[in-house]
Order: structure tokens, then C-alpha cells, then sequence
């Protein structure tokens, strides 16, 4: 099994509920953090109508601006992409590589998308196609993989049946969502193994977890026990979901970092530097942000910002 991979997507994910509208330039330089730092795979931006996600209606812009960045050149910049249209956007825009999502429960996939599962998975196998003939590459998101806010349990033939059709569409990897934290290490364990046993290759399967229940990490390392290796984070822990109730926080970028430097799978990522793209982060969105390795990090180096209490 290869080494272990990181996707960062603060600056999709993480920020597309943030009230605070980062600038343009400011979410560059973010960018630039996170390439100084060493990761290799970062989700940029989404290419959904800007009415409905103020914070990313400048997309192309963002984009067009990688020619500026440093060492861009040997990161995979990533896009999120609703459908078609959204493709062709990003298309015209130079992204080389796209995500796509849907959920694996009937009840959240009919609130994130106003679709049945069927429709989602039809539409999607389209925008895949039609990004695999042009050379782009393909991530697809499957939200509410290890439950869900609305139905509770969610079959894991569900995520199975979808897996296998985006993949067989022309997907890189299909991405486990645990939309609203509720998934635990054995349960993590066990949809792969319904999941590989079923024919979907480990390798070919990457892992998004949530710290609603501070479940993230543990989560992340019992994948890993189970031979997983793709596995995503948002700097300092910043993002959630807005059609999932509590689930605020992805899991910690930081925290991933240090947890695979600390069992000897080093993910290539600088630790120290990807604490700095935090601290910048959190100074850009002018409030606090909940990684526990970022926090640590801040208290350690006498940058965390000091209260009074009365």
C-alpha cells in the first residue's frame, strides 16, 4: 500500500459557510500556505452559482491566480462541480481535477441537492464521464456514508451501489463523507470491508470524517489500521455541513499530520508549516478555530490569543 495521502479542503470546504467573505487574495495566499507546507492535493474552490455560496463566487479568479503561486505546479488543484454546467465552468477555467458529490441517504440527498439518489447518481455519472474524456480527474463525495442526521443508519449497500457506479463512470476515488460525525472505529472498519468485499478496490477508496464527537482521529487510524491511506482534513478544523445539523468541524488537518507522523507513516506534510496556514486562517476569519493540534499549536508558541474573564 502506498504512503499516506492528505487532501486539504479548507478553502472549499472549510470556508463555504464561513459568514466572513474572504477576498480573492487572501484565500491565495492561504494557497500558498498550504503548497509551502508540502501538501500535494488541495480542493480549491467550488464551481456551484454564486447566489447560493457567496464565499466562492470567485472561482475563476481563484483559479487563475495559481499561476502566481510558488511550487504550484507539482500540486493537484481540486474543484468541486454540482453538474454539467458546473464542469464546463471549471473546464473553462483551467482546473485539472474535480470532485463531485451525493449522499448515500434518500432524506439528505433530497435536502443538500433537491434530488432522489437515482437522479444524483444518473446526472453524476454524466459529469464524469464527460470528465474522464477530457482528462480530468474525479473524486466523488458520498455524504451520510456512516449515518445520517435525518434517517439515522444508512445501508451500506446504499454506498456500495453508488461507489461502484461512479467508479465504473470513470471516478479516481470514491470519498466516504461522515457528514455529521457519528461514524466510529468499528463501524469504519466495517463498511470497508462490505465495501472491498463487495469490489471496490482499497485503493480507490478515500475517507472524510467530521469531529462533531471528537471521533475524527481515532476514526482516521482505525482506516488506516484497515489498510486505507486517502484520507481528507481542513485546516485548524474549520467547516461543516449546512443540510447536516451538528455537524460542524471537518476533521483537523494538523491533526492528521501529526498522527501519521507519529506512527511512522509520515504523510510528507510539514507539521510546523501547516500550523502557520492555521494561525493565517484563523487570523483571516478573525474568529477562533477548533483543531486540537492548532490550538496546541498556538498555546505552545505564545500565539494563541489571550481572554480576560470578569
Amino acid at each position: 500500500m502506498t504512503a499516506v495521502q492528505l487532501f486539504d479542503v479548507s478553502l472549499r470546504d472549510g470556508l463555504q459557510n464561513e459568514a466572513v467573505v474572504v477576498p480573492t487574495h487572501q484565500k491565495l495566499a492561504i494557497a500558498q500556505r498550504l503548497v509551502d507546507a508540502g501538501y500535494t492535493d488541495i480542493e480549491l474552490t467550488s464551481f456551484v452559482r454564486p447566489r447560493l455560496v457567496p464565499q466562492l463566487a470567485d472561482a475563476s479568479d481563484v483559479v487563475a491566480g495559481l499561476r502566481g503561486l510558488h511550487g504550484a505546479d507539482d500540486v493537484r488543484f481540486w474543484a468541486l462541480v454540482p453538474n454539467q454546467i458546473g464542469l464546463d465552468r471549471a473546464v473553462d477555467s483551467g482546473i485539472g481535477h474535480i470532485c463531485t458529490f451525493m449522499s448515500a441517504s434518500e432524506t439528505h440527498n433530497q435536502k443538500n441537492v433537491n434530488r432522489t439518489i437515482r437522479e444524483s447518481q444518473a446526472a453524476l455519472e454524466r459529469v464524469i464521464r464527460s470528465a474522464s474524456t477530457q482528462e480530468i480527474g474525479t473524486r466523488a463525495y458520498i455524504s451520510t456514508v456512516f449515518g445520517c442526521p435525518f434517517e439515522g443508519d444508512v445501508a451500506v449497500g446504499s454506498t456500495l451501489g453508488i461507489g461502484k457506479a461512479l467508479l465504473d463512470a470513470g471516478a479516481d476515488v470514491i470519498v466516504l463523507g461522515d457528514t455529521t460525525g457519528m461514524a466510529t472505529p468499528h463501524q469504519v472498519k466495517d463498511v470497508l470491508a462490505a465495501l472491498v468485499d463487495g469490489g471496490i478496490p482499497l485503493d480507490r477508496i478515500g475517507l472524510h470524517f467530521h469531529d462533531t464527537r471528537g471521533t475524527a482521529v481515532v476514526n482516521a487510524f482505525a482506516a488506516w489500521q484497515f489498510g486505507a491511506r486517502m484520507f481528507d482534513g481542513s485546516t485548524a478544523g474549520v467547516g461543516g455541513c449546512p443540510y447536516a445539523p451538528g455537524a460542524t468541524g471537518n476533521a483537523a488537518s494538523e491533526d492528521l499530520v501529526y498522527l501519521f507522523d507519529s506512527i511512522g507513516d509520515p504523510s510528507g506534510v510539514d507539521l510546523e508549516l501547516a500550523c502557520e496556514a492555521g494561525r493565517e486562517l484563523e487570523d483571516v476569519l478573525g474568529r477562533e478555530l477548533p483543531g486540537r493540534y492548532h490550538r496546541y499549536w498556538l498555546a505552545e508558541t505564545g500565539r494563541a490569543k489571550c481572554r480576560t474573564t470578569a
